[in-house]
């Protein structure tokens, strides 16, 4: 990632002088929740901030200067509330975040909020989809790109586009990617596949994980994963991305 693009690290000054310029603001959007018995509760978090980071790079080429906000490492996680250590939210609390974030950013020369969402809970994506909503008015337009639309599906991988990709070889894969240190390794390689699609399960009104066929919070082929292939995805979000924000602001 280029230099001094992360949001936090920046001095006031640093951050005045980018206000001049005019920015890009990218948020990544993760949970605190169960990933399986073999990824970390911050799986989410990882990879919207590791989309993010590319998604700094790939912008600079194009001449536009982005910076990674710090993330939410907190939201809705209904699904994965019966599993130890998942902490989730009320949809209002992540919606009052989002708005208040967006009036501070809007001050201080964004040119757009870019949501970067590693977390695909339907109660959570709706509200991501609502901060979208009249953006305009606000003079901050707020990108979100749904990743499980079909059209971005497609373009992430035969797991993703099965809707049983919860902790499986697409996440698991982007862990390896990122930080493969947090990979319980021995117990990723002996998982079998669970192939049982999450996603259609939760739109036929199975809305826990372990309701929809998940007693160990995974879904999809663990073993299966490789740094290789995360690291693709990741270049694939981060792309769908920057063809988001082309479109919001040319």
């Amino acid at each position: 990632m280029t230099e001094l693009s992360r949001f936090a690290e920046m001095t006031w000054p640093e951050v005045e002088e980018l206000s001049r310029q005019g920015f890009v603001a990218i948020l990544p959007v993760g949970s605190t929740e169960a990933h399986g018995p073999h990824l970390p509760l911050c799986t989410d978090v990882l990879i919207a901030d590791g989309m993010a980071s590319r998604a700094v790079d790939l912008l600079a080429k194009k001449g536009l200067r982005a910076v990674v906000l710090p993330p939410v490492t907190y939201t809705v996680t209904d699904c994965a509330a019966e599993f130890p250590g998942t902490v989730t939210t009320s949809a209002e609390s992540l919606r009052v975040l989002l708005r208040d974030l967006g009036a501070s950013l809007a001050t201080q020369g964004a040119r757009c909020l870019v949501l970067a969402n590693g977390h695909l809970e339907p109660d959570h994506r709706q509200v991501l989809k609502q901060a979208t909503d009249g953006s305009a008015k606000r003079n901050l337009p707020v990108v979100f790109p749904d990743y499980v639309r079909r059209r971005f599906a497609s373009r992430l991988g035969e797991e993703f586009l099965s809707g049983a990709c919860h902790a499986g070889e697409y996440e698991t894969s982007m862990v390896l990617a990122v930080r493969p240190d947090l990979v319980r390794e021995e117990l990723r390689a002996a998982l079998p596949e669970n192939p049982i699609s999450l996603g259609q399960a939760l739109s036929e009104g199975k809305n826990t994980f372990l309701a929809a066929g998940g007693p160990q919070a995974y879904f999809g082929a663990p073993a299966q994963a490789s740094a290789e292939a995360g690291e693709r995805y990741l270049q694939e979000l981060a792309t769908i991305l920057v063809e988001e924000v082309d479109a919001a602001i040319g």
